[in-house]
């Protein structure tokens, strides 16, 4: 058993570990689809201008794997309940941070440090470039053809081996959202 104190501390940790998160997450899924039936998927060959690194293609393909044999769905060469299609997309954005310094100086007749707000504001502007990648996963009913089920990952690009950490967090968020199969 944990003491009081042994608790607080693992869930201010677990906070900080929320707060860490680098990619975000929306999943959106059809209500009426029978999810207890998918036990197979296979992962559909991207048809997209944009590709990822041997690293992220690796990391996509292992985190499939793995959370959705957690969940009970196995990978499988052909004939499957799912299939899984992939979108990858980058964006080039800006970030821009304004502050302001007052610049407390005080005034030449006696209001001492704090004077009567003697200097205007000065503002200074930031501005930064990144990259952000969002990453599309449709879970497709493979007989019906209808989509089930949408993950979308979004983070910051950056080198290869944070790119495909990314890859790996924003497929496990993805997986843990989609429905469990109701009890029989």
């Amino acid at each position: 058993m944990f003491t009081k104190s042994a608790r607080c501390m693992l869930f201010a940790f677990d906070l900080l570990l929320a707060a860490c998160s680098t990619v975000s997450v929306t999943t959106d899924y059809d209500h009426s689809a029978s999810f207890e039936h998918y036990r197979t998927y296979t992962l559909a060959p991207s048809t997209e201008n944009i590709t990822l690194s041997p690293s992220s293609e690796a990391a996509l393909r292992d985190a499939l794997r793995v959370n959705l044999a957690a969940r009970n769905i196995t990978e499988v060469p052909e004939d499957a309940d799912l299939h899984v299609v992939r979108h990858i997309s980058t964006k080039e954005k800006l970030a821009v941070y304004q502050t302001n310094d007052w610049n407390y100086r005080g005034m030449p007749y006696g209001y001492g440090r704090y004077g009567a707000w003697a200097n205007a504001p000065s503002t200074y502007t930031d501005i930064s470039q990144y990259t952000e990648g969002t990453l599309i996963l449709d879970f497709v009913d493979a007989k019906t053809h209808k989509l089930v089920f949408r993950g979308t990952g979004t983070g910051i690009v950056s080198d290869p081996q944070t790119n495909a950490e990314r890859i790996r967090e924003a497929v496990e968020k993805i997986v843990q959202q989609i429905p469990k199969a109701l009890p029989h």
